[in-house]
C-alpha cells in the first residue's frame, strides 16, 4: 500500500476540509472554532451501535465537547425524522451540528442545522428548492455544522441541500439554502474502513453518476466541468482498489475526494438519473446510490443523441478505445458487473406498478431541468422500463 502521508492537508473549496488518515483526532478542535460546546452529533442507527462512534464522543469529551446523539433516522430521512431531530436540539440546548456517517445521516443533520432554530410555523417544506423558497428562512439562524462522511457517494458534506421524503406525498424532496453548506468538513479514510463491500460499490458508484451527470448538464460551469472529469477519473482508478480491499486507505481517501467531487461538480446540474431515482427511492425505499448505478447506463443510452461530444472528451480523458458513448456505456457495464451491482431494477424487487407515476414524479423532479434531453413523462416511463427489465 502506497504511503498517505502526502494526502494530509486542508483546502477551502467550497468548505473548510480537513483531509487525511487520523484527521477525525480533530474533531473536537473545529467544533470549539465554531463556537461548539454542546454540539448533537445526528448519525443512522447502525452507526449508532458502533465502537467507533463512542471513541469518537470519548475523545470530544476529553477536550472539553460534550456530544449528545440523534440516531432516529431512516435510510432515507423523512419530514418526521427531522421534525423529531430538531426537537431533540431544542430540548437538549445544543449549539451546532456534527453530521456523521452516510448520505442519510449527512441529509438529515443539515436539515436539522437550518430548523432548529427557525421561527415557530416555518415549515421544512416551505424551504423546498423550487424558486426563491429558501429566503423563506433566517440565514443567521442556521447553526453551524461539522460534516464527517463516513461513505464516499453522497458528497452531501459539501452541499447546500438536503434530500429529504415527505412520507405523506411519498416523493422526495430537495430542502435548500445557500447557508446549509457544512462550515467544516472531515476527510478520515479510516473511518470508511469497514464498509462492505457492496456499501462501497453502490456509493461510489453514486459519486460517478454526480459527476457523470455533471459533466453532461447543458450548462456552461467550466469549473464543475473539470471537477466532474477528474472526479470520474478517480472513481476509474479507486472504487475497484477500495471494494477489493477495504484497508487500502489510499483508495479509501481518494474514493472519499471523488465523493466531495461529485457534490461539487453538480452546481452544474443533474439529470435523468436522479430525476428517476428520487422517485423510486421513496415509492420503492431503495438504495440512492444502487439506483444510479443501475439506472446510469440506460439514461446514457437514452441521452446519445445530445451528449456525443461530450462522451468523446469523456473517454479520451479515461483512456478508453474508440472514445464515444458506446465506450463509455461499456465502461460503466465492466464496472459494474466487477462490483457484483445488478443489471436491472428487477434485482431490488421494483416493479412496473406504478410506472406511470414514476414517469410523472421524474419529469417533475428538479433533476430533470437540466437533463440533456427534456423527456417528457412518456420519456422518463419508458427509461423506466428500460432499467426494469435490462434492455439496454
Amino acid at each position: 500500500m502506497s504511503d498517505i502521508s502526502c494526502y494530509a492537508t486542508n483546502w477551502n473549496y467550497p468548505s473548510s476540509i480537513l483531509c487525511g488518515a487520523g484527521r477525525i483526532t480533530e474533531l473536537a478542535d473545529q467544533c470549539r472554532e465554531l463556537g461548539m460546546a454542546s454540539p448533537l452529533l445526528v448519525t443512522d442507527p447502525g452507526l449508532a451501535a458502533l465502537p467507533m462512534l463512542g471513541d469518537v464522543i470519548e475523545q470530544c469529551r476529553e477536550r472539553g465537547v460534550t456530544v449528545a446523539v440523534f440516531s432516529n433516522i431512516k435510510g432515507n430521512p423523512t419530514g418526521a425524522n427531522v421534525i423529531d431531530g430538531v426537537e431533540v436540539f431544542r430540548r437538549g440546548g445544543h449549539d451546532g451540528v456534527i453530521a456523521f456517517g452516510g448520505g442519510s445521516g449527512l441529509d438529515a443533520a443539515k436539515a436539522i442545522a437550518l430548523m432548529a432554530n427557525q421561527r415557530e410555523g416555518l415549515s421544512l417544506w416551505s424551504l423546498e428548492d423550487v424558486g426563491d423558497n429558501w429566503k423563506n428562512a433566517d440565514a443567521g439562524a442556521i447553526v453551524p455544522v461539522v460534516a464527517v462522511p463516513t461513505t464516499a457517494g453522497t458528497g452531501s458534506e459539501v452541499g447546500r441541500a438536503s434530500v429529504i421524503t415527505d412520507d405523506s406525498a411519498h416523493v422526495k424532496r430537495i430542502i435548500f439554502h445557500p447557508g446549509m453548506v457544512p462550515a467544516r468538513v472531515i476527510l478520515d479514510p479510516t473511518l470508511t474502513v469497514g464498509l462492505p463491500p457492496a456499501v462501497t460499490a453502490a456509493t461510489g458508484m453514486d459519486a460517478l453518476s454526480h459527476c457523470l451527470e455533471a459533466w453532461c448538464a447543458p450548462t456552461y460551469h467550466p469549473m464543475a466541468e473539470g471537477i466532474a472529469v477528474e472526479g470520474m477519473r478517480r472513481v476509474r482508478d479507486y472504487l475497484p482498489r477500495a471494494w477489493h480491499d477495504g484497508e487500502d486507505l489510499e483508495a479509501r481517501l481518494n474514493m472519499l475526494v471523488a465523493s466531495s467531487m461529485g457534490a461539487t461538480a453538480f452546481q452544474r446540474g443533474l439529470g435523468a438519473m436522479h430525476a428517476l431515482a428520487h422517485p423510486l427511492g421513496a415509492l420503492f425505499d431503495a438504495h440512492h446510490g444502487t439506483l444510479n448505478a443501475i439506472l446510469m447506463p440506460y439514461v446514457l443510452k437514452a441521452n446519445e443523441r445530445a451528449i456525443g461530444e461530450q462522451m468523446v472528451r469523456l473517454g479520451r480523458y479515461l483512456d478508453l478505445r474508440q472514445p464515444g458513448t458506446g465506450a463509455v456505456i461499456d465502461w460503466v457495464l465492466d464496472m459494474r458487473e466487477r462490483l457484483q451491482i445488478p443489471h436491472a431494477l428487477s434485482a431490488l424487487g421494483i416493479d412496473d406498478n406504478q410506472a406511470e407515476k414514476v414517469g410523472e414524479m421524474a419529469v417533475a423532479d428538479p433533476s430533470s431541468a437540466t437533463n440533456p434531453i427534456a423527456f417528457d413523462a412518456d420519456g422518463y416511463r419508458d427509461i423506466f422500463l428500460a432499467a426494469l427489465n435490462a434492455r439496454l
